[in-house]
């Protein structure tokens, strides 16, 4: 549904060849991601499937149907006023790409904490926030295979394509005075707006899931592993992180590798502490180990990015 190679960044290949993508965050810049999408333009350029995941949310809203795309494995078709929630790993493919020539829509690929009210809490806690309600975890067990959607009533369509509209202009100018504000603003509506939608009774909390984020939650300050969570769980760790990424789209790793860098983002922009304590407060070795794996995840050094954040 967006063409994951003209912006993001591929990070991983699941074993049974998805690709796993993610967007590089510019230091400054809202991590936020908006495409207007025209099948009728786009897509000779995807792949065959056009099979991929994402490492961040993804809101899909359908101006114009046609055509249906895989999600977690389930054939969805697309009509107008359709918004689909795409989870972090969850599976997105289209059998026939020929037959979404016809489809128009937009895509917004974002991280939580584009939205101040997101920023400050854990990305433990991001699934079951009220306003990610559309994104929120399907029944236990199943939770990355089952799309999450709604349909905007008719009347409301315009306000959607505008809103988009808007948000795309502002970021396209991130210097422009009250741009990133303006953005976050926008996101926040989107997002009320698509909770709004939501199912009024969300799925319960995965159990086991629940247990593995409390550990995370309690330990990620220290030098853990993937094994080590397992291990106080009673768990393999190849077990459990086969578990948690079926129910969730992620790895044991990479939930523990996400709060951690939570924290060291939070801490760059609250604090002034020198990279040394800011890693052995979040579990990394060194400053050495935590600027190797910031600039990693995020394309840029802890330092130039604290400086663009105050700026």
């Amino acid at each position: 549904m967006t063409d994951p190679r003209s912006r993001a960044r591929l990070r991983t290949v699941r074993p049974d060849g998805t690709p796993v993508y993610w967007h590089p965050t510019r230091p400054g810049v809202q991590p936020v991601q908006v495409t207007r999408i025209d099948f009728d333009v786009d897509h000779p350029h995807l792949p065959p499937d056009h099979r991929h995941a994402h490492d961040f949310l993804v809101l899909v809203y359908i101006e114009r149907g046609g055509g249906a795309v895989t999600l977690g494995g389930q054939d969805t078709p697309l009509h107008d006023g359709d918004l689909h929630a795409v989870p972090p790993g969850q599976a997105i493919g289209a059998a026939e790409i020929a037959d979404l020539k016809h489809c128009q829509a937009w895509s917004v690929a974002f991280a939580p904490d584009a939205v101040s009210s997101l920023a400050s809490v854990s990305p433990l806690a991001w699934a079951h926030h009220p306003l990610l309600a559309l994104f929120a975890l399907g029944p236990a067990g199943a939770s990355a295979n089952v799309p999450a959607g709604a349909n905007v009533p008719e009347a409301e369509r315009p306000r959607w394509s505008a809103w988009l509209t808007e948000l795309a202009e502002e970021l396209s100018e991130p210097g422009r005075l009250g741009a990133r504000d303006a953005a976050s603003a926008l996101l926040t509506r989107i997002l009320i707006e698509a909770a709004r939608l939501a199912p009024s009774a969300p799925a319960p909390p995965d159990p086991l899931v629940t247990r593995v984020f409390d550990e995370i939650e309690a330990t990620f300050r220290d030098p853990v592993s993937a094994a080590d969570v397992a291990r106080a769980l009673g768990y393999t760790p190849g077990h459990l992180t086969t578990v948690v990424r079926e129910r969730t789209g992620r790895t044991l790793l990479e939930w523990i590798t996400e709060r951690r860098m939570t924290e060291v983002r939070r801490m760059l922009r609250d604090t002034d502490l020198p990279l040394g304590v800011v890693a052995s407060r979040t579990g990394l070795r060194d400053a050495t180990y935590l600027v190797r794996r910031f600039k990693d995840r995020y394309g840029t050094t802890p330092d130039r990015w604290r400086r663009s954040e105050r700026a």
